[in-house]
Order: C-alpha cells, then sequence, then structure tokens
C-alpha cells in the first residue's frame, strides 16, 4: 500500500491503531477478512487507503462509521473517504441495510 505524505516533521515514524469491523455486505464479499480487525497506519492515513489497502469493494460501500458516526454528507455515494484517521478509532464498513431495530443495522 502506498504510504500518505507524512504531516509535519514529526510526524516521522509516527503511527495510529484503529479497529475496522465490518457489516453486511461488506463483509459477505470480503471472506479474506475477518469481522473485526486491528490495524495499524502511518499517521494521514486517509479512509480511501484503508479501502484500498482492506481490498474492500467500493460497490457493497454504503455506509461507513467513525466511532459510531456516519461520515457521509447525507448524499447517496458521498462517503467522505478522504476523512484521515486517528488513533483508536472505531471504523466501520457496512452495505445498504434497512435502518430498523433488529433488522441487521450496524451497531458499533
Amino acid at each position: 500500500m502506498e504510504h500518505p505524505a507524512q504531516i509535519g516533521h514529526n510526524s516521522k515514524d509516527r503511527s495510529v491503531q484503529i479497529t475496522v469491523r465490518l457489516f453486511n455486505s461488506v463483509a459477505m464479499n470480503s471472506p479474506h477478512l475477518p469481522a473485526q480487525l486491528e490495524r495499524t497506519y502511518p499517521v494521514g492515513t486517509t479512509i480511501d487507503h484503508v479501502v484500498r489497502d482492506l481490498s474492500l469493494p467500493r460497490k457493497d460501500l454504503f455506509l461507513i462509521l467513525i466511532n459510531g458516526r456516519d461520515i457521509s454528507s447525507g448524499r447517496v455515494g458521498d462517503l467522505n473517504i478522504s476523512r484521515e484517521i486517528e488513533d483508536g478509532d472505531i471504523v466501520a464498513f457496512s452495505g445498504p441495510v434497512p435502518y430498523s431495530y433488529g433488522y441487521g443495522a450496524p451497531v458499533v
């Protein structure tokens, strides 16, 4: 994976550790990955880098949550994959699901 450009002179060799959780069609279409995994990335890594690193099927990405918050703009297909991750983030990737109690809506 191509590493992002370092931010600032003191970020060299710094890293962030995140938890990644996969739901619905993203999990089903990524059988090479467990439903939850820990990853370490350089400072400045974006969601796009994580998606490419994990080889997640972009066609299945419908919802991306960071620490339980939807990072999309509210427009269908606008997932804000340029957002940088921070140390300790829990990043959840989900395919489309109906948002109703007990019907498979992701819980992070």
